[in-house]
């Protein structure tokens, strides 16, 4: 059996649940552990420094005129010959989407199964991982794997209702400009976490949110993790939102909780990067409760006041 990953979430599934030695080829995207293997998937974009804005207009525009702007390296992928592909339809500004995989296959002597994965819950994400190792012969690695991701879980729930702690009013953004909420399954994230994100979209797409509409809404807590940044890249955009009328009398800005958090936390929907952020999430929004873990402590950043103000 021979697999591609054409998403981060997929080769991060496999590695997860230590299915790795049937992954022959992956993504320019995918997570570290999958650096040994071939890029079969590539952006048009790589190695660019685009700005929040720059990076929106840009796909938007492609999206307009019906172009993708990743592409598969052809020659690669038939002398992988795989069995089978995973892609996803969930979003196609993020990744190669199941359309585009299916035009390059076509030209292949011999073509692949495709299995596209969709999710939209927190629930489908874990679905996936069964679909995944099913797909590939082994079933019962994602039980493992889910069955220990699933007493995190609970046992943070446990936790919050023990304490009789409140739900804390929250945003988690997905980008910064334009300003996008979240979407999918990061809700879900959020209420395991002893949030309520009412600016939210649970299992639908994220959207452009009018910054007025959040004014209004002053969250308690602000979470920004923008898809495709890590904290350091956020923080070079954080005076975009600091510029804004009305930032400085947020709740969350005058108390000192808006957070920055890397992106696989959240827009990276594989089954152990949802759950990390779920522990990360349950920390920020019930300190007295909760402590981010040891493993977890490089992947966000506090906003203080002294982060430049740009003008």
């Amino acid at each position: 059996m021979k697999a591609c990953s054409f998403l981060p979430a997929a080769t991060k599934m496999i590695y997860d649940m230590g299915l790795e030695d049937l992954l022959y080829g992956v993504t320019f995207e995918c997570p570290p552990e999958a650096a040994g293997k071939p890029a079969v998937v590539r952006c048009m974009l790589e190695g660019n420094n685009y700005s929040s804005e720059e990076i929106d207009r840009i796909f938007s525009a492609s999206k307009a005129q019906g172009k993708s702007l990743y592409y598969v390296e052809e020659d690669l992928l038939q002398a992988i010959a795989p069995d089978i592909i995973f892609t996803q339809d969930v979003c196609d500004v993020c990744q190669i989407d199941t359309a585009c995989t299916a035009a390059a296959i076509a030209r292949l002597e011999r073509r692949p199964v495709l299995i596209p994965l969709t999710p939209s819950s927190l629930q489908d994400v874990f679905q996936t991982a069964v679909l995944i190792a099913t797909a590939l012969g082994r079933e019962e690695a994602a039980y493992r794997h889910l069955s220990i991701l699933q007493k995190k879980m609970d046992h943070i729930i446990d936790e919050l209702r023990r304490h009789r702690a409140p739900h804390r009013r929250v945003m988690v953004m997905e980008w910064i400009e334009p300003v996008y909420n979240c979407g999918h399954w990061i809700p879900y994230q959020v209420a395991c976490a002893g949030g309520i994100d009412m600016l939210s979209n649970p299992s639908g797409d994220s959207i452009v949110t009018p910054w007025e509409k959040i004014v209004r809404y002053d969250p308690e807590v602000l979470v920004i993790a923008p898809c495709g940044f890590h904290t350091g890249r956020s923080a070079e955009e954080l005076h975009l939102l600091q510029s804004k009328q009305g930032w400085q009398d947020l709740q969350s800005v005058r108390n000192g909780a808006v957070f920055l958090a890397d992106y696989d936390l959240f827009t990276q929907p594989s089954p152990g990067t949802l759950t990390d952020g779920i522990e990360l999430l349950a920390a920020l929004f019930h300190p007295g409760i909760f402590t981010v873990p040891e493993t977890l402590r490089s992947k966000y950043r506090i906003v203080p006041d002294k982060f430049p103000q740009h003008v």
